[in-house]
């Protein structure tokens, strides 16, 4: 990890402050997030403080300080999800899942997040398990679908 979070650094022209967000961004596309350590080098490398990278990150909601688990589950909590009772889907998964939103299980397995709106405000509310859209979901539900990803583990 530690060769190719430096290969990814040094594509970057040191003390360059500009380059901070594309490189946050290609990090993450590499690692899936961002570690200490990345937050770390990146601001020795830019000549930032390490507080100020991780608070300009922070600020953006692209950027991920846990890694996702195998399975990355998203609650949608636009609009509609919302009318339609994604608050109480959302407690229901981290029920289950005894997490919260923004972290992962302790096994790697599963990790939560909740996200502003996936465009499915028609078949609201909307749960998204790597990719795959679960719509038009109840409470009842959730043990039913995160029961279907534990016994293909």
């Amino acid at each position: 990890m530690q060769a190719t979070l430096d290969e990814i650094i040094n594509r970057y022209k040191p003390g360059s402050r500009e380059s901070l967000l594309p490189l946050l961004q290609d990090i993450q596309i590499e690692f899936g997030y961002l570690n200490e350590e990345a937050i770390l080098k990146v601001g020795q490398h830019i000549k930032l403080p390490s507080s100020k990278v991780y608070g300009i990150a922070t600020f953006y909601d692209q950027f991920r300080f846990v890694q996702k688990g195998k399975f990355h589950i998203k609650v949608c909590r636009g609009t509609s999800c919302h009318m339609h009772g994604s608050a109480n889907i959302l407690r229901e998964v981290e029920r289950v899942l005894n997490i919260k939103e923004g972290h992962t299980t302790r096994d790697g397995r599963f990790s939560l997040e909740a996200v502003s709106c996936m465009g499915a405000c028609g078949s609201a509310p909307v749960m998204n398990v790597n990719g795959e859209f679960k719509t038009s979901i109840a409470i009842a539900d959730i043990v039913k679908i995160i029961d279907l990803y534990r016994s293909t583990i």
